[in-house]
């Protein structure tokens, strides 16, 4: 009998494998730019979720924004999914800006803080600046615009959200607060935190599944230890910090040929620069201005401009890490006093470390025997066509001269010729 009860109970748990009756629920955070990295991170706890059958996954959002590849790869693992994805912007604060109003809407079941906030999801245009390409940009943008705006409309319309205000969120940048996107069928819940968030998800139909939530423990899982290290290093603070140790790496093993640590530092510097501008929005411009900036700093090192270029190379610096990247775009923006710094301390580079190394391999030798040339002393003896003897540098030199000179007369030097000095009177 018990055996037959056994397989009575195996049986209706199998029949209501529909019913998503696990005790927990899987936890990840994320706060900061959509990376290639965060992409990695969601992909994997997906799966993990997914084998360990917990109830849902939980994607703590607080994000200005990203790369639109990445977010579209987040999104397709939310489609291919076996488990519901829930998205909470949270805490109050935070804010599901640009990608993440992708990502938000995207989700199975898209929940916010009381006062977080959704929207500005406009795409921004990136590259090179010229107005010859004016036109051309114009274009550009309003295809990325176009397509942008038809991707949160598919979002929108497959998770039966508002599609009206997701076209506006990217078309004019819409940014609404949480009472709003509830009310305006934006996301579908509001909670204070991760427990009131699951006592609302209770009971609440995804597909086929219900969910049962209200007794669930939280398990988090954590990023890898290289996910975290590329979150970290694929940011734009990081990449311009790259930028400048090529920079002073290079023209420091220019400056002390054979220092070898600034040139391996600088090499490898640049091969990450290489691999960061593949992934991040880098104009062009600003990079051709920052380039400008080190040639004008170099050429004032030599050029009597009295300070005029080392001037121009400063504000072309400047302009340039402005430029580099959009600072419309939250996720890449660096900050204006990170760029005062780091155009500071260019300055100073050049002009104090750089300008003395470069002007100490081109000055005249201070040392050695070419330092004896157009020293006057006296002379120790007679000196004449056949020789004679000066004391100079602390040794006693042999000496010739054409015009003969007598014991004790001031004598300048006019050359070296092996371990002879030619002298001359001096009147």
């Amino acid at each position: 009998m018990t055996r037959w009860a056994s397989i009575l109970i195996a049986v209706l748990m199998w029949v209501a494998g529909g019913n998503l009756r696990a005790t927990e629920v899987g936890l990840i955070k994320i706060d900061g730019a959509i990376m290639p990295a965060t992409a990695d991170y969601v992909a994997r706890s997906i799966v993990l979720a997914t084998d360990r059958k917990d109830v849902c996954l939980i994607i703590q959002l607080d994000t200005p924004g990203g790369l639109l590849d990445t977010t579209k790869d987040i999104v397709q693992d939310f489609y291919d999914s076996k488990i519901p994805i829930v998205v909470y912007v949270s805490p109050d604060t935070a804010r599901a800006g640009s990608a993440g109003t992708f990502i938000t809407m995207a989700a199975d079941v898209a929940a916010m803080a009381p006062y977080a906030r959704i929207g500005a999801a406009h795409p921004v245009s990136i590259g090179g600046l010229g107005s010859s390409e004016e036109n051309t940009n114009d274009v550009m943008g309003k295809k990325i615009e176009n397509d942008t705006a038809g991707f949160i409309e598919t979002i929108a319309e497959k998770r039966h959200r508002n599609v009206e205000w997701a076209t506006s969120a990217v078309r004019e940048s819409q940014v609404i607060p949480a009472d709003k996107a509830l009310e305006m069928k934006v996301v579908d819940l509001i909670a204070d935190s991760v427990p009131d968030l699951l006592k609302k998800l209770d009971g609440r139909k995804v597909g086929d599944k219900t969910l049962h939530t209200a007794d669930a423990t939280v398990f988090t899982i954590p990023m890898t230890a290289r996910e975290s290290f590329l979150q970290v290093m694929l940011h734009p603070g990081i990449m311009f910090a790259l930028m400048l140790m090529v920079m002073y790496g290079i023209i420091g093993e220019l400056s002390s040929p054979g220092a070898i640590l600034p040139g391996v530092a600088g090499a490898i510097a640049l091969i990450l620069v290489l691999y960061m501008s593949a992934v991040f929005p880098v104009n062009i411009a600003g990079v051709a201005l920052m380039l400008l900036a080190v040639g004008l700093f170099v050429t004032d090192i030599f050029a009597p401009s009295h300070g005029i270029l080392t001037a121009g190379g400063t504000i072309a610096f400047f302009l340039g890490a402005l430029m580099l990247f959009d600072r419309n775009n939250d996720a890449f923006r660096l900050s204006l006093g990170y760029i005062i710094t780091a155009t500071v301390l260019t300055a100073l580079f050049f002009i104090f470390i750089v300008a003395t190394g470069l002007r100490a391999q081109f000055s005249p030798a201070k040392t050695g025997k070419e330092m004896m040339v157009g020293q006057i002393v006296k002379a120790l003896t007679r000196i004449d066509a056949g020789g004679g003897r000066v004391f100079i540098e602390g040794e006693n030199w042999r000496a010739v001269s054409d015009t003969a000179v007598e014991t004790g007369e001031p004598v300048e030097v006019v050359s070296i010729e092996g371990l002879t000095l030619k002298v001359k009177p001096k009147v």
